[in-house]
């Protein structure tokens, strides 16, 4: 495996991990206000966070 493809994959994980904390870091926020619907933030960052876990190596999820 070349050099090039260890960094695209090191960054897709690293997206992927940032993807999922910010989703996860919202759902803390909006269930702290009582939020218990999803809001239309919610489900951005849900499919971005599936997006990017699209990308994402599933060995290292």
């Amino acid at each position: 495996m070349s050099k090039e493809s260890r960094a695209a994959r090191k960054a897709a994980n690293q997206a992927s991990r940032d993807a999922d904390a910010a989703l996860h870091a919202n759902q803390r926020r909006e269930k702290a206000a009582g939020i218990r619907e999803e809001t239309p933030e919610y489900l951005r960052l849900n499919d971005a966070a599936n997006e990017a876990a699209k990308k994402a190596s599933w060995w290292r999820r």
